[in-house]
């Protein structure tokens, strides 16, 4: 199992390079991140990226439900034309039973990355995307709702960027998740 890479890294900041072999050290790379997807309880996790766990690759995974998570290689996104914002989700079921200032069309964001930090973020709520699996074959396919939103965020890590950015160019707050004395969740902004 992969250690998560955390804010303030610089790994995360970097654009990953493409993969080129698809050959047992790949398989061998997707197993463990897999694993390491698997093992994330609190939040618990519903994508994880390359980068995320100190290897600047093209390779991300979304599990957006229980089971085997769906393996992405060198994706691109092309956006639908309708341009469409995002209806609420949430990361975390915890997150959705307090209920910090939410936008319209926003969604309430977290990362692995980035522990204990939420946002709300604009992403669009259909996207196409071109990637390779594991053995390098290539595929198309049309992803919606709470699909989309991770394969937008994890490939936003493989480009070199936090959800923390776009919350903050589109307006919108920080919060800091902790603990409160009973053993729950609770939320306070962040001064930017």
């Amino acid at each position: 199992m992969y250690k998560m890479v955390t804010t303030p890294s610089e790994m995360l900041l970097v654009k990953a390079e493409r993969v080129d072999k698809f050959d047992k050290k790949l398989r061998d790379i997707v197993h463990e991140m897999q694993e390491t997807l698997d093992a994330t309880t609190d939040p618990i996790g519903v994508g994880l990226a390359a980068p995320q766990v100190g290897i600047s690759k093209r390779i991300f995974l979304a599990k957006p439900k229980d089971g085997p998570a769906n393996v992405f290689i060198n994706p691109e996104i092309t956006p639908t034309e309708n341009g469409e914002e995002v209806p609420h989700f949430t990361n975390s079921a915890k997150v959705e039973a307090h209920k910090p200032k939410k936008s319209k069309g926003r969604l309430l964001e977290g990362c692995l990355s980035v522990p204990n930090i939420w946002g709300n973020v604009s992403r669009k709520k259909k996207v196409k995307v071109s990637y390779q699996d594991i053995t390098g074959k290539h595929h198309t396919k049309i992803f919606t709702g709470f699909p989309a939103i991770i394969i937008q965020h994890e490939l936003d890590h493989l480009d070199g960027i936090l959800f923390t950015k776009h919350v903050l160019s589109q307006g919108e707050t920080l919060y800091r998740s902790f603990k409160n004395d009973a053993g729950e969740d609770e939320f306070e902004e962040i001064e930017v």
